[in-house]
């Protein structure tokens, strides 16, 4: 097996002409067949770049049940099923939690524990940053705003990196589902206070490849080892995602029929008072 360096990463930016850029990054270490030094070294080549690397940082960990009085309609989830964890067990969550989901995948796994790195503040769906901008890139993040980071983004001209992954991975659709005025779906979590709050989060993104074919004018491509880089400059994405959308909103829709994020999410999300 040969194996990717961080020179390869280095090669494949300057290819992309994507240097000095932020980039948002969805990735699969496995889909390069195998990378000398790991998460780190894919990291390091795409900063010694001058890119400002952007992750999801999701994290379950600091979830709690939907509590009464902040149950809206058409929000994807089941009232009548109760669970609840002890308060005393209850974490709050601040951007220097080093806690993160690790379906997340080994990008943001190795970027969390990074000092230097900057995380948004968003209980569940942080958003993580590493590099010259990336400060400015997650610092309006907050429950409510889940996508300002993207947002920022788009509006610094940056791109969304595909490694080895769909389109089911490109988070930045669910904003483009916002910008076509679907409301985000809520759930819940302890503010610093220990109060209950709602917090706003993206739909099912399994039919987001159904968009493949409206974004490929978009796309530029390259293979770094045996992995598949797929790049979008996210500005133009938003644009042509939205008008898609509002055009044929079942676009979105994945292939399981009954799934009630997509149904709720097509028919304009939760119902807020």
């Amino acid at each position: 097996m040969s194996y990717v360096t961080s020179a390869d990463i280095q090669a494949a930016v300057r290819q992309l002409r994507l240097e000095d850029k932020p980039l948002c990054v969805h990735s699969s270490l496995r889909s390069f067949g195998g990378v000398d030094g790991g998460a780190k070294a894919v990291i390091d080549g795409l900063l010694a770049e001058g890119s400002t690397v952007l992750v999801p940082s999701f994290s379950s960990y600091f979830a709690i049940a939907p509590p009464e009085g902040m149950r809206p309609e058409r929000n994807a989830w089941d009232y009548s099923v109760c669970w609840a964890l002890p308060r005393s067990t209850r974490l709050r969550y601040t951007p220097s939690a080093g806690l993160i989901d690790s379906d997340m995948g080994a990008l943001p796994v190795s970027m969390v524990s990074n000092p230097a790195r900057s995380r948004g503040n968003h209980p569940l769906n942080s958003f993580m940053a590493l590099g010259p901008t990336a400060e400015e890139l997650v610092q309006h993040q907050s429950p409510l705003d889940v996508y300002a980071p993207l947002s920022e983004l788009a509006e610094r001209g940056g791109y969304v990196v595909l490694m080895g992954v769909g389109l089911e991975r490109m988070t930045a659709l669910h904003l483009a589902e916002q910008n076509a005025g679907r409301t985000l779906f809520r759930r819940w979590a302890d503010d610093l206070k220990g109060k209950p709050m709602m917090v706003a989060i993206g739909s099912c993104s399994n039919g987001f490849p159904n968009l493949d074919d409206v974004l490929a004018p978009l796309e530029r491509r390259v293979i770094v080892g045996e992995s598949l880089w797929r790049v979008f400059p996210l500005r133009d994405v938003l644009k042509v995602a939205e008008q898609t959308m509002r055009d044929d909103p079942e676009i979105t829709r994945c292939d399981d029929r009954d799934c009630e994020r997509c149904n709720d999410a097509i028919a304009g999300g939760p119902i807020l008072a």
